[in-house]
């Protein structure tokens, strides 16, 4: 089967692409690049040795998309393509929209138009917003409180009315909480062409300083610190999830959602001790104001995904944090 991953460059997106490969899947990569390099492409093919092909590809723009169908058999489709920052969103709202929104909707169009069916989503747990201070269900109303949340509900949305209209569309919209960590070889990880907007990325950048301190934004959260608190799941659990949700798809119709996250909240002030005392490394920081957009909590309640699929993911904490410093001092060698 080809599968298109559209941003699979991206920090993501190129895990995906090696789950995929590493089960015998077909690639096809979407990506402008923005936040990646194509080097991540030819990273990815010799990591795995399978088969797998960019294209730079703008998905706002609809005959790029359109074009991508038509030269290449698609079987389905994974949409990672996307704005991710929640405080950019907040500064650069049309940006976001004209990003997540137009691409979505652009792809949809070349998917009908093409009798592509199967499509798993990206979507966020940024879309419950800050109502919920415990494990969140599938069953949450969602409030989202950032033009990035919107924008991510918005093409669930479409996705539904897409599934409502169209019997034979599958999707899945997968809900996942904060992936960190990287590919346990050090060869692919979180690596932002721009300056880090995630809280690993800046954690690393501390303890090698290349920046000068963590910021961490409010301490004054009702929570068990004052910071924070999230739900930390490794990249390549999520890589896997993805690559169930394909199977999740074959034999379904309709919009399903689904979290994907561990169940276990973790602030930023223990993350950051976390990761000092995995990695033996210090990592400076300094305790500033709330960010405009940011929720108190966010934790998965992650029992959906166990009972239909029996999955959990199986990856620790300790994990996320020895696998993104690894990657970080093979970056460093490799500069």
């Amino acid at each position: 089967m080809a599968i298109l991953v559209t941003g699979g460059a991206g920090f993501i997106g190129s895990h995906t692409c090696v789950e995929l490969l590493e089960h015998g899947f077909e690639v096809v990569v979407a990506d402008n690049y923005a936040n990646s390099s194509p080097t991540v492409v030819d990273t990815v093919q010799a990591l795995t040795g399978g088969p797998i092909t960019g294209r730079e590809v703008d998905m706002a723009d609809g005959a790029q998309v359109d074009r991508i169908f038509a030269e290449h058999h698609i079987d389905a489709v994974i949409h990672f393509a996307a704005r991710k920052s929640v405080p950019e969103s907040v500064r650069m709202p049309g940006e976001y929209y004209r990003t997540n929104v137009t691409g979505t909707i652009n792809l949809v169009r070349a998917m009908l138009a093409h009798g592509v069916r199967r499509l798993v989503f990206s979507s966020s747990c940024s879309v419950y917003g800050d109502r919920y201070g415990g494990q969140i269900t599938e069953l949450a109303r969602p409030v989202p409180t950032n033009p990035y949340a919107r924008s991510k509900l918005t093409c669930e949305q479409i996705l539904r009315d897409v599934c409502g209209a169209r019997a034979e569309m599958s999707v899945l919209a997968l809900r996942y909480f904060n992936p960190v960590g990287a590919h346990p070889s050090g060869s692919i990880g979180d690596n932002p062409a721009g300056a880090p907007a995630n809280l690993m990325p800046l954690i690393v950048g501390a303890a090698t300083g290349r920046l000068d301190r963590v910021q961490v934004f409010g301490t004054d959260y009702p929570t068990k610190d004052g910071s924070a608190v999230r739900d930390y799941i490794h990249v390549l659990d999520v890589a896997e999830a993805h690559r169930i949700g394909l199977d999740y798809t074959r034999d379904r119709r309709g919009m399903r959602v689904l979290n994907i996250g561990t169940g276990r909240g973790v602030s930023v002030l223990e993350l950051i001790d976390m990761f000092q005392r995995n990695c033996g490394v210090r990592v400076p920081y300094d305790v500033t104001g709330r960010r405009p957009g940011d929720v108190a909590s966010l934790i998965a309640d992650p029992s959906l995904a166990d009972r239909e699929w029996g999955w959990r993911p199986a990856r620790q904490l300790q994990n996320m944090c020895r696998d993104a410093w690894r990657f970080e001092q093979r970056t460093a060698t490799c500069a």
